[in-house]
């Protein structure tokens, strides 16, 4: 039986190798959405939750290592290998070979793209929130290439269909796995 990194010492990690708020807010987001996603697959919620938490520990500090150094510090933890290959794989076409296979990898690959465009649509909200956020507005900004033009579209899409579903029921299911998670990553803004 492997051993798994707990939460905290995951979260750890992620401070150690990133200063930036925006990183560790989207660090948490990421979290967020694979606990709800793993949560509705009956799935290993601490164990997605991790590796959410974690998916992005070497971006800032590698950004042109991005993936490859991930491996390197998470073998150095004496991490296990399907923690490691299932965050190596959402960087699969970009910066990484390892092909999103199980359902874990595949919410991963689909969704860390997807949090960064919904955290632009909310800031650019009157209310500044994400509890008043819907699929519609989001689907809206979609079409507009140059708004969050670094959130790719085409990756989301793909990892939509990896999952077996339209762009806007993935899109709505992170809005609210987002929502339940609002003031972990900042995002209640004026709402009460």
């Amino acid at each position: 039986m492997e051993k798994q990194p707990s939460r905290a010492e995951a979260f750890a990690l992620l401070c150690e190798y990133n200063k930036q708020d925006s990183l560790i807010r989207h660090g948490l987001a990421v979290e967020a959405v694979m606990r709800y996603f793993a949560e509705n697959a009956g799935e290993d919620i601490e164990k997605w939750g991790v590796i959410g938490l974690c998916h992005d520990l070497d971006y800032e500090k590698y950004p042109d290592q991005h993936c490859t150094m991930t491996r390197k510090i998470l073998e150095e933890k004496g991490w296990p290998e399907s923690y490691i290959r299932a965050i190596i794989s959402h960087g699969w076409g970009l910066c990484s070979d390892v092909e999103p296979i199980e359902v874990l990898e595949k919410v991963l690959f689909a969704t860390d793209e997807l949090t960064g465009l919904i955290t632009a649509c909310v800031y650019v909200r009157p209310s500044k929130s994400i509890l008043d956020l819907t699929t519609k507005s989001v689907m809206k900004k979609w079409n507009t290439r140059a708004f969050a033009a670094g959130a790719n579209r085409e990756v989301i899409a793909k990892g939509a269909e990896m999952l077996g579903k339209p762009v806007e029921e993935l899109v709505e299911e992170t809005i609210i796995a987002m929502q339940k998670a609002a003031d972990v990553i900042g995002l209640r803004g004026e709402i009460l």
